[in-house]
């Protein structure tokens, strides 16, 4: 009787809730188990809190407008990774388990992406790691279930000085241009500088080391040291602390905002209201667009937080960064399993199934307008081979008090961050005893 009661008790809270994802306790009844392999708390909380937000969130919308997809809804189970390595692993090894039909894990570090790279593939459960975690996980075939889509840090890298051309009038106006390059002391910030030297020679540009010791919040040494090389331009290879701290230290040596470029993860509006006035000017790489004017967003806000089911405490987080690439990460999740179910038919699927989606996946141009997400993502076509696809990234602009959208997508320098990745991934292979796929033989 005691077993009854507290059945109904758990069933009658759930009603009550009225989420439309539902958490783990559900997760066994047909539904797409999520594990979340996430942090909300920890050094970088803020990113965490508005990331997944905005994931659960268009999940959660699917769930609402569409009753899932094929009608089968997604549910959810989060662990506490804190931005921890070792917090990561074990929250992926007591998530894996808890549904036969685990979507994928998106857990937005670097070091635990890492720390599961062998894991997810013994397991047969995809990662998704959009613009972090091993670029030369971006061949699929040696890789089979990781997904590093959209970019990865060395298409970045190209982005970014591909930009500064443009800024310059073309690629042959950077000849004797001086590039500094100011980034986190780690293998993270270490990662864009063998291709960032190769375009230096190719280009005919010199480029200044300047790296920071994490965390990065005094940077007074390093900034003296841009003062003393007068580059033309710094590109900011930082996330978390790092970023305001260095954009403070740029306007304090009179280093204009304007030619301070940051990556993807420095790119939010946690890194410029800090600093106030001094960020203003500044610019960033994203692949997403900016601010909640996009029929995806209006969807959410339509569905959910006109009726009190959002995720995120604050409102007007919606259209944030993090929040936008939390929705960029639910329309992938959802439409990897959208495409899986072409093959495997309407039904909850398995993490190799939904596999088979992600790596068949065609977002174009007519995709995403029906998504209503034309403009706040790339087109993102994914081969057995290219787990990347697209490698392009959009710019911003802090004008202040928000960001501003300042150029188009920009393209990788593609084959030539191809044929480094193939060079890194074979010796992988070599090292793990891997065969490679043979992707004409992959259907």
């Amino acid at each position: 009787m005691k077993k009854m009661s507290l059945r109904i008790s758990l069933a009658a809270l759930l009603a009550l809730a009225g989420t439309s994802i539902t958490p783990m306790a559900q997760a066994q009844e047909k539904t797409q188990f999520v594990p979340i392999v996430g942090y909300r708390i920890g050094p970088l909380a803020s990113i965490g809190q508005t990331f997944y937000a905005g994931m659960i969130d268009y999940l959660n919308m699917v769930n609402e407008r569409d009753g899932g997809v094929g009608g089968v809804k997604f549910s959810h189970e989060e662990c506490e990774t804190e931005y921890n390595n070792a917090k990561g692993v074990e929250c992926y090894e007591r998530l894996k388990g808890k549904s036969p039909y685990a979507t994928n894990v998106q857990p937005m570090s670097s070091g635990i992406t890492y720390g599961l790279v062998d894991r997810v593939a013994k397991d047969k459960i995809p990662m998704v790691t959009i613009g972090y975690g091993r670029t030369d996980t971006s061949d699929g075939r040696v890789f089979p279930y990781i997904f590093p889509m959209i970019t990865n840090y060395w298409s970045m890298t190209t982005d970014i000085v591909k930009f500064i051309g443009q800024k310059e009038g073309g690629m042959d106006k950077l000849k004797g241009k001086k590039i500094g390059y100011v980034f986190h002391d780690s293998a993270f910030g270490k990662e864009a500088i063998p291709i960032l030297q190769d375009m230096a020679s190719r280009y005919g540009f010199t480029v200044e080391l300047v790296p920071v010791a994490p965390p990065g919040l005094d940077q007074q040494s390093q900034w003296l040291q841009v003062r003393q090389a007068k580059p033309d331009y710094v590109i900011l290879w930082s996330a978390g602390v790092m970023t305001p701290s260095a954009i403070t230290a740029a306007a304090k040596i009179g280093f204009p905002r304007e030619r301070l470029i940051g990556i993807t993860w420095a790119a939010s509006e946690e890194d410029t209201t800090g600093p106030g006035p001094a960020a203003k000017g500044y610019i960033a790489a994203n692949y997403t667009g900016v601010g909640a004017d996009f029929p995806v967003v209006k969807d959410i806000a339509k569905h959910l937080y006109s009726k009190n089911k959002g995720d995120l405490k604050k409102k007007e987080l919606i259209g944030a960064t993090y929040y936008n690439r939390g929705v960029v990460a639910g329309i992938i999740t959802v439409e990897g399993v959208r495409k899986a179910q072409e093959k495997y038919g309407k039904k909850p699927l398995t993490g190799e199934q939904v596999r088979w989606g992600l790596e068949n996946l065609n977002l174009d141009d007519k995709r995403l307008k029906a998504l209503g997400a034309d403009g706040f993502m790339p087109p993102l076509k994914i081969t057995c081979a290219d787990h990347e696809g697209s490698g392009m990234l959009k710019f911003q602009q802090w004008d202040g008090a928000k960001w501003t959208s300042i150029s188009g997508w920009i393209e990788p320098e593609k084959a030539r961050v191809r044929a480094k990745i193939e060079e890194s991934s074979m010796a992988y292979a070599r090292e793990k005893g891997i065969t490679l796929r043979d992707c004409s033989k992959e259907q």
